[in-house]
This record gives structure tokens, sequence and C-alpha cells, in this order.
């Protein structure tokens, strides 16, 4: 099994497979500011500022598991961004590019684990089961790109848990359905080998309709996962069911929301190249060799990138 086999566990361990999503109220977690801001500079490509704050709320409330879960997350952006290459006319990541930043990474998913876990111990709750469970399902993640396996399968399945839990002390809870969208998600789309993997495993079969209704249910209210769910889901329509159309118009919003960040940038040239709209590519890869990035390592790579595709679109580099 090789490494496509490995990121497809990843992603399967993102979560477990239960029903449609109800209706969902708005704020289940309220959010300190610092977070929301933090976000927010996060998916504008200025991912120093965001870890600045996520930072400033591990200082201000240490026993929480909040700040270690987004710095972690913004960690993996800073990792994403510089793993990404193109295969298969996909602009993705597939491998770790850096094994001490990943550490790091895992160090601070520990953390929010034991936190999350020893206030759990205590009360349980909905919060901190979902932020257990987005603990190792972020761990899963990166093992994936690791090809462990076996690892990437115990976090799924502690992951899956701690979400099912979540869902059952809080069905509102619309971050959770991130996680069970993409599991039931990937789980339909398994080729033969992984399938039979599954089954030893014992991973809970999926179905894929449910999998993109619970991602809208995510990307549409979810306070956490909004941009993540709707960039997953783009992404991997474009991935596994080749639905190029589909996955820019569920794109589309992060665009124009975020036009700053070069990973959107990139992935909607990506889109627009496979539709044979080469224009329209070439001024979303020009926007990323061009615009200014807070982000220099991220900045640079994207831009290697946007030039690699600028010269398949165009002989001339699209110039």
């Amino acid at each position: 099994m090789g490494t496509r086999t490995g990121k497809v566990l990843a992603l399967l361990a993102f979560a477990a497979a239960i029903a449609c999503a109800p209706e969902l109220r708005a704020s289940q977690l309220n959010l300190p500011a610092d977070a929301t801001d933090g976000l927010q500079l996060l998916y504008s490509g200025q991912t120093d500022s965001a870890l600045a704050l996520f930072q400033k709320i591990e200082q201000e409330q240490p026993e929480s598991p909040l700040g270690y879960l987004l710095e972690a997350e913004a960690r993996w952006w800073k990792m994403y961004c510089g793993a990404c290459e193109i295969r298969w006319g996909f602009v993705d990541t597939w491998k770790e590019p850096n094994v001490s930043q990943g550490n790091v990474y895992l160090a601070l998913l520990d953390k929010t684990t034991q936190l999350a876990e020893t206030s759990i111990a205590k009360k349980d709750t909905a919060e901190m089961e979902l932020y257990a469970g987005m603990s190792d399902l972020l761990r899963a993640r990166l093992l994936g790109l690791r090809d462990d396996r076996k690892g990437t399968a115990r976090a799924g399945v502690k992951g899956r848990e701690h979400l099912l839990r979540c869902l059952q002390l809080n069905p509102q809870m619309a971050d959770a359905y991130a996680g069970l969208g993409l599991y039931n998600y990937y789980v339909d789309t398994l080729s033969t080998l992984a399938r039979v993997l599954r089954f030893f495993m014992g991973i809970p079969g999926g179905n894929k309709q449910i999998g993109i209704q619970q991602l809208r249910t995510a990307m549409e209210q979810g306070e956490l996962t909004q941009v993540e769910a709707r960039f997953y889901l783009a992404k991997n329509l474009r991935s596994y069911d080749f639905q190029y159309a589909q996955a820019a118009d569920v794109l589309a919003p992060l665009v124009k929301k975020y036009p700053d960040n070069p990973i959107f940038l990139l992935l909607m040239g990506n889109l627009d190249a496979k539709l044979a709209r080469n224009e329209a590519a070439a001024v979303y890869f020009r926007e990323v060799e061009e615009k200014p990035s807070a982000d220099a390592a991220c900045a640079e790579r994207a831009s290697e990138l946007a030039q690699q595709f600028l010269e398949e679109i165009s002989p001339q580099g699209g110039r």
C-alpha cells in the first residue's frame, strides 16, 4: 500500500458515520474574540499573526484545550502550504515536509487531548468532547502523511468516539459534522484494497451523499470548521469525483472572502484549468505570484506552484 492509501486512511480518520444533521442553532461554543479573530487571520494567510492570538489564549486560559488546538491548526496550514506539490494534475500535499515541525504539531495535540480529557473526567460536556475528537482527527491527518496506517486508524477510532459522544450530549454542535461528513465521503470512495483494510480494521461504512450533506451543515453553521469543511469538500469533489465545476462553486466563497490566501487561489486556478478555462486560471495563478503574503515561506512555495501551472497552460507561462 502506497502513499495514496495512507492518505485515504488519514481522511477516513476524520470521524464516524451517522445520519443526516438536524436543524442547528447558531453559536454553541461562545468562542473568545481572540479565537475568532485568529481564525480570520489564519485563513487570510496571516499565519504568524494568528499564532500569536492562539498563544495568547493559551497564556490566558492555560487549562483550556482551545488555544493549543487552534495553534496546531495554524501550524498545519503552514506545513500544508510548504508540502504542496502538483501530482496527477492536482495541487495538494502527499507527504510530510518537515518532521520536526510535525512533532511540534503532535505535541500541541497531546496537550489538547490531555486537557480535554481531564475536563471530561470532571464533567462531560459536548464542547470538551468536540475538542478531544478534533484533536484526535488532526493527529490522524498528519499520521496519514507519515503513512502510519495503524496510528492513523487508532487516532480515527478514538476521535470517532469523542465526536459521537459530543453529538449525543448536544446534537446542535455543528462543528462535529465536519468530521462526520469527511468520514462518510471518504469511506464511500475507497479503492478495493482500502475496503479490505477497512473490513479488517473494523471501520464502519459510509455514505457519500450523507457525507456531503454533513459537510454542508458544518460549512454553513460551524464555528471552528466552516472553512475547513468547505475547503475539503471542494478539494475532494475535485480529486475523487472529478466534479470540477461543482468544486469551484463550493470553493468560490472562500476565494471571495479570503482573496489573499494563496492556497485557495491555487485550488481555484487548478479547478479552472481542469475546466479548460485557462484565461481565468491564469488570473488566479498570477495573483498568487504577485500578491504579497505575510507568510514568506508559503508565498514562495505557492509562487513556484503557480508558475508550474502557468507553464502547463501556456508555452510562455501564461504571459
